[in-house]
């Protein structure tokens, strides 16, 4: 597609939380593992709350581990500039530091500065907010911010589209671990105690109240584990994975949200990439293309909030299956007794051809607030891979069984391969070996155990 000729994927993580602040898990333990499987990242302090409730009983305990987690941060800010800095890798990962700041009235917001220094804002509205950000740019230290878990009700930390600038904040956070605020009724609604989610706050609202900006995906992890897989994440187009590149590319809106698998999403209308705003010249050409990290359910086009075409696998002609396949290959892992944590040391390759790319697909714990710390497991950096060859990654992880039948807490790694139809999938899996067919794994997925019933469980999905 010619609007993206010059532009490659990248995906980060710009909100997310450990120790510093209110959150768990060490600073250098986030780095480490954003390491893992991002590109870029912004580890996020909980810095201030203008709007704070006033002091009550029922929720003295929430006024309390924020105010201990604002002074945590304030006190260690420097500290914290000074590890971003001995551990941000120019063309591994690029490292944004920022902070958040709670509001009632308008809406949480993080910001972001682009360069490894920079204040924490204390300030004590949007419109103060505003001009802090305005100031700071103008003077070329360049900063940014956007409003997250945006779909909470306004007045309650959900967004208000009436104050709400566009020409100060290019996106807004579209879907986190607090779920989806495209609409008010999807497949990932607002579960946390805070509340549901409030048509008036969510992203088709100030779509037709015709605001304009862009889509991010973040984690808001609280456990130390920038990217944790499936909470969100952000897909970037931009020239090259580098500060300047990926700053500008995410300021000119070429961003999108996903859960957690990479997919690489490119449309453009009239030549133009996704970001930009054009003239109504009376006709429209749109193009789309999509890799997907599993089977394609559906592609949807939405032209003002209405579903405007929408392609399915019904409208795809599958190309014939020749004697080389290009394809992704994903291992789970996890399931097991409940309560119990189970470690994993896996070499997973194929027999013949090659791996083109290596996506680790690594959970962080699912603990949020400090009330929430159960003592037990206590390390925060517990997954690692490397590649072995041109046909093998081996990793290591830890995998805590699902808490309940809805939600996953399994460990994998998915690699993106080249191979000829008639060779093998293969893996040794914490010293047990399999062995599978690729027209296996075609035909549906196949799974074992490492011992008898409620023993821990690898799935090889089709």
């Amino acid at each position: 597609m010619k609007a993206y000729e010059n532009l490659n994927p990248y995906f980060g993580d710009l909100h997310t939380h450990c120790r510093i602040s209110y959150g768990h898990g060490p600073l250098e333990d986030a780095l480490k593992n954003a390491e893992e499987q991002l590109d870029f990242c912004s580890v996020t302090g909980h810095a201030h709350w203008p709007d704070m409730p006033a002091p009550d009983e029922r929720i003295q305990y929430i006024i309390d581990f924020h105010k201990e987690g604002f002074a945590r941060l304030k006190a260690g800010w420097l500290k914290i500039l000074e590890t971003l800095k001995a551990r941000d890798r120019a063309g591994k990962m690029i490292i944004f530091p920022g902070f958040e700041i709670h509001m009632n009235s308008d809406g949480d917001r993080t910001i972001f500065y682009k360069e490894l220094a920079g204040e924490i804002l204390y300030a004590e509205s949007l419109p103060d907010l505003y001009n802090r950000l305005n100031a700071l740019n103008a003077a070329g230290n360049d900063v940014m911010s956007f409003p997250h878990h945006i779909a909470y009700r306004r007045g309650t930390r959900g967004i208000n589209w009436e104050t709400f600038a566009p020409e100060i904040e290019q996106n807004v956070e579209l879907i986190s671990m607090h779920g989806c605020s495209e609409t008010s009724e999807n497949t990932r609604p607002f579960l946390h105690s805070m509340g549901g989610s409030d048509w008036e706050s969510t992203v088709q609202y100030g779509l037709a109240a015709g605001k304009i900006f862009g889509f991010l995906g973040c984690t808001d992890h609280h456990s130390g584990h920038p990217g944790s897989y499936g909470h969100g994440a952000t897909g970037v187009w931009a020239e090259s994975k580098t500060r300047d590149a990926l700053w500008n590319a995410i300021r000119a809106r070429r961003t999108y949200a996903i859960t957690g698998d990479r997919i690489a999403l490119k449309f453009s209308i009239n030549g133009n990439p996704m970001g930009s705003v054009l003239q109504n010249s009376g006709a429209r050409e749109i193009e789309f293309d999509v890799s997907a990290g599993g089977a394609i359910d559906y592609v949807d086009i939405v032209k003002n909030n209405q579903i405007f075409r929408r392609f399915s696998e019904c409208d795809v002609k599958p190309a014939p299956a020749g004697k080389i396949i290009r394809t992704k290959l994903y291992l789970e892992l996890g399931w097991g007794e409940r309560k119990k944590i189970t470690p994993w040391e896996v070499d997973f390759g194929i027999s013949a051809g090659k791996i083109l790319n290596v996506e680790p697909r690594f959970r962080g714990r699912e603990v949020v607030s400090p009330v929430e710390q159960t003592g037990g497991e206590s390390e925060y950096y517990t997954s690692h891979w490397e590649k072995t060859g041109e046909r093998s990654v081996h990793f290591v992880t830890k995998s805590e069984a699902n808490p309940n039948n809805m939600t996953p807490a399994t460990q994998g790694m998915c690699i993106e391969v080249e191979m000829p139809v008639n060779e093998n999938i293969v893996a040794n899996i914490n010293g047990q070996k399999e062995t599978i067919p690729l027209q296996r794994l075609i035909a549906g997925a196949h799974t074992g155990h490492l011992g008898d019933i409620d023993s821990p469980c690898y799935r090889f999905s089709r």
